[in-house]
């Protein structure tokens, strides 16, 4: 599995390439999927490969204004991904439902792709991934107030994923702290 999370790295890096911030929140996500796998006596390997392959062709459908294609178009370069190496076909479903049901919208069949989508909700609920979207979509656009508007959409989306009890005692409180920062900040407009 070393040689396949080495690739999966380097792919990760190659797509991420020259688009800000991704990578900033992916390695949060990244990072987190490995304490909550320790955590949780989870496969970290499984993990591993969930958070890097998750979102290997987000950049792709953002470049091509089809952000809602990345899970499909992800789940797929997955399993071709996948194919060009011999592991164990449960290992391989699994990594695969990692990146499939990373935003709930389909059922887990193992306890990695529920880490892994609860991993993923750092990108947008820790103070880190909430900073680290202010200053990606900052370069975009100009418009604060449609700044605020993206990151408070991504803050509610991921709020309504998590699953995981020890995810949503860690992340509640700063979930709060910015739904009253993003009303403060909206009503001085």
């Amino acid at each position: 599995m070393k040689e396949i999370i080495e690739k999966a790295k380097k792919w990760a890096l190659e797509e991420k390439k020259g688009h800000e911030g991704t990578g900033e929140r992916s390695q949060l996500a990244v990072s987190k999927g490995q304490e909550l796998a320790e955590r949780l006596k989870a496969d970290k390997d499984i993990v591993m490969l969930g958070t890097l392959l998750m979102d290997i062709k987000l950049v792709e459908c953002i470049r091509e204004g089809k952000v809602k294609e990345h899970i499909d178009r992800s789940t797929k370069a997955t399993k071709e991904f996948l194919d060009k190496f011999d592991i164990d076909k449960t290992k391989k479903d699994k990594i695969i439902n990692c990146v499939e049901a990373h935003h709930g919208t389909k059922e887990f069949i193992c306890k990695e792709a529920e880490i892994c989508a609860n991993a993923d909700c750092y990108k947008f609920l820790h103070p880190r991934g909430v900073l680290a979207s202010i200053k990606t979509w900052s370069k975009r656009y100009d418009d604060f107030s449609k700044i605020l508007d993206m990151v408070e959409m991504k803050l509610e989306e991921k709020h309504n994923i998590l699953t995981l009890d020890i995810c949503k005692k860690e992340l509640e409180p700063y979930y709060q702290t910015f739904k009253k920062l993003f009303r403060k900040a909206k009503s001085e407009l």
